[in-house]
């Protein structure tokens, strides 16, 4: 809904004048720099927790190869870097992108969409959530975090007993 409304607002924009270029162009530049920032402070804050509790869970198995689905043992703590580090390269994905889209092919509507959707991500990314605005990991914030469905149909992790222990090659726990 958000990414509508940015791409019809971008259309009244008049990015010919260039002082409104120079105001999108350090939007955008603001926007994603506070992203860095945000992302920068999470992994400062997971290392400041140091929370070692082990975390187990089996990895989707990829629908594209015939690999079996691995066993993941970490810690929260590395999770939550992990998921931070994701997080940040994403961020500089969206850069490169843009810095392309806008330097070498001359687009200029993409700045403001994504000057926005770099904070709407600030928003829904669950680390965020769990180190800055301190909700408990619990629900969609417990970790391993449910992934979105994908284009290929991509599963969340599993953290039942049953998948864990199929993963180590042990027989599942019988209920009591």
């Amino acid at each position: 809904m958000i990414s509508l409304g940015a791409m019809q607002l971008a259309k009244k924009v008049p990015f010919d004048d260039p002082n409104v270029l120079t105001v999108v162009r350090i939007g955008y530049l603001a926007s994603q720099a506070l992203c860095v920032g945000v992302y920068l402070y999470i992994s400062y804050k997971i290392k400041q927790k140091n929370d070692m509790t082990v975390l187990k869970y089996v990895e989707p198995k990829n629908p594209l190869s015939s690999d079996q689905p691995n066993l993941v043992v970490t810690t929260n703590r590395d999770y939550d870097l992990e998921e931070t580090s994701k997080l940040l390269r994403a961020v500089y994905m969206g850069v490169a992108m843009m810095t392309f889209l806008h330097l070498y092919m001359k687009y200029t509507q993409p700045l403001f969409v994504q000057g926005l959707m770099g904070i709407k991500g600030l928003y829904e990314a669950k680390p965020v959530a769990l180190y800055i605005f301190g909700k408990p990991a619990e629900g969609d914030l417990k970790r391993p975090f449910k992934q979105p469905p994908g284009m290929f149909g991509a599963n969340s992790p599993a953290t039942d007993k049953a998948s864990i222990a199929a993963a180590e090659g042990k027989p599942a726990p019988k209920e009591e």
